[in-house]
């Protein structure tokens, strides 16, 4: 899903909407903080936020009922990504540094977040292996099978010899 820049009247609009989710005008006009806009001013951004992508509507008889589509967690994720792209070159440490100079952020905001519980689990000590003792228990056809393919390979290198020198 595409995200669209808002403007600063249309994210005070979308900051009601994604409370409310699902709505009409007249609900607008009802929950909207005074000083009150004009009904006209309201439907204006209504339209404007359809046409982003922010809202969807249904047509209810002679009145539209609209649908928020766009989560507020999707557009403040948005937004994060853009700030950071922008001013601060894609990093986050550049953000925490920042956060930290201007004292919006202090190392105990962050210790509830990086107190690590470090777990510390035996090792799994591997038991001897006695190959040659193996081999005298239980003699396998693998082992011959190797060797012949090593002898093989010898032979094969012994014949490149001799065809270099010819």
């Amino acid at each position: 899903m595409k995200i669209n820049h808002l403007t600063a009247a249309e994210e005070n609009f979308m900051k009601l909407f994604w409370t409310m989710e699902s709505f009409y005008l007249k609900d607008v006009m009802e929950q909207h903080p005074e000083p009150k806009p004009h009904q006209n001013t309201v439907s204006t951004y209504l339209k404007i936020l359809v046409e982003k992508g922010y809202l969807s509507t249904v047509k209810e008889g002679r009145i539209f009922k609209y649908t928020v589509i766009v989560p507020s967690e999707e557009y403040r994720k948005f937004l994060l990504k853009e700030l950071t792209h922008n001013f601060f070159n894609d990093s986050g440490k550049e953000i925490l540094e920042f956060l930290f100079s201007e004292k919006l952020l202090t190392q105990s905001d962050l210790k509830g977040y990086f107190d690590l519980k470090i777990e510390i689990k035996p090792a799994k000590v591997e038991e001897p292996k006695f190959e040659v003792a193996e081999e005298i228990l239980n003699p396998k056809k693998e082992k011959k099978v190797k060797v012949s393919k090593e002898k093989e390979k010898d032979k094969e290198k012994e014949k490149k010899k001799k065809k270099k020198k010819l």
